[in-house]
């Protein structure tokens, strides 16, 4: 059985977390779409917590947040090192919108407020190159985004698998064992649909979040993480 160490930057808000659990809880979620047949274990870094090295787990997941990589906390500094030393130890690893970002920096990437503002609601990617992980075709994907910022320059090492006009690296792949994505698979209809309603008006505009909340209130909303899940087992299983 592969062991999953999911590194924890960001807990679910108070008021949600008792009906959908904590962003770790979502990560187990979502792989359990592809009934993936993974052990956890959760650092929470946030708190300072980290593994004793990379070579703890088989393979590594860090999730969203609601800190900003450029306030460069100790613990965003320690984890840097981290994923350093995770990809020198050549084991797998993913990375989830804060994730994301905080790779990208780690590898001489650029990361800030996107001057578009606030994505949040069902974003839509297309699909680019040739991707091994990918089996199930070309079309674009659609899943749920809440983000103000995201990566602006990408990293040399890192090639863009995933865009779409308001991200441009919506998802970016380094080598074989490293992928990472702006947005949120883990995240379902109902939760982003709670998320976007509690952080309306006081953290997003109101008419950014008006437009998200038609968007995932519409009849026909769906997202593609089921799909995702699939790529991001067979990524991490592959390596």
């Amino acid at each position: 059985m592969m062991k999953i160490g999911i590194l924890a930057t960001g807990i679910t808000p108070d008021e949600l977390i008792g009906q959908y659990g904590s962003y770790a809880d979502m990560i187990k979620q979502l792989f359990a779409l592809v009934d993936a047949d993974f052990e956890y274990t959760v650092f929470d870094v946030r708190d300072g917590v980290f593994p004793e090295s990379a070579e703890q787990c088989d393979g590594w997941v860090i999730t969203g947040s609601k800190f900003n990589v450029d306030e460069n906390l100790d613990w965003m500094q320690k984890l840097k090192k981290l994923i350093l030393e995770i990809d020198a130890s050549k084991r797998p690893l993913l990375g989830i919108c804060f994730g994301h970002q905080i790779i990208a920096e780690a590898f001489g990437g650029k990361v800030e407020p996107y001057q578009g503002g606030w994505g949040v609601g069902l974003h839509s990617y297309q699909l680019l190159g040739d991707n091994a992980f990918i089996k199930d075709g070309a079309e674009p994907f659609t899943i749920s985004a809440m983000h103000r910022y995201q990566v602006t320059e990408k990293p040399e090492n890192a090639r863009t698998f995933a865009q779409s006009e308001f991200c441009q690296f919506a998802g970016l792949v380094y080598g074989d064992r490293i992928l990472t994505l702006q947005a949120h698979p883990e995240f379902n209809l109902r939760f982003e649909t709670d998320l976007v309603a509690l952080r309306a008006g006081a953290v997003i505009p109101d008419d950014v979040s008006d437009a998200g909340l038609a968007q995932l209130r519409a009849e026909n909303a769906a997202t593609d993480s089921k799909r995702v899940a699939r790529w991001m087992f067979d990524f991490i299983t592959a390596s």
